[in-house]
């Protein structure tokens, strides 16, 4: 039996907010890892550059995007929760779904917090869909494929 990749819009989100933890969220980025990278080179060294060794790993923050439905401001609730060396954290779970609605692939962000909070781009000719963004720091991604 041949192997497909998975369509990327089948996808779940649990995020630990109040209205339950599963919410439909039309657009997930930023599951990047990035290690940077260490410079060294000791001075008996016969090289004339420096040996580049693995640093500790640096995380980019991720957006999720999601459309305004009447009376939910969870996003608004949590970025207030943020102040001066206080924060609500929250551990995210990013399941990318097989056809029969599975995780296939799994990312678990660690200790995340918002740092923006965006409202939709407003437009009386338009006719979409109004979409909020939040976009969330962290301190850990890990990847599972189940």
């Amino acid at each position: 039996m041949a192997q497909y990749p998975l369509p990327a819009f089948h996808f779940q989100v649990d995020w630990g907010g109040s209205k339950g933890t599963e919410v439909g969220f039309s657009e997930v980025s930023g599951l990047t890892i990035e290690r940077q990278v260490v410079e060294y080179r000791d001075g008996a060294s016969k090289e004339y550059g420096p040996v580049k060794m693995p640093g500790i790993p640096k995380f980019g923050n991720i957006t999720l995007k999601r459309g305004i439905t009447k009376a939910d401001n969870d996003f608004y609730a949590w970025i207030n929760t943020t102040a001066l060396n206080t924060v609500e954290r929250r551990d995210l779970t990013i399941s990318l779904l097989n056809e029969n609605h599975e995780p296939a692939m799994t990312w678990k962000v660690k200790n995340c917090f918002p740092v923006k909070v965006e409202g939709p781009g407003l437009k009386s000719t338009g006719n979409e869909v109004a979409i909020e963004s939040l976009e969330v720091a962290h301190e850990g991604l890990t990847i599972e494929a189940e």
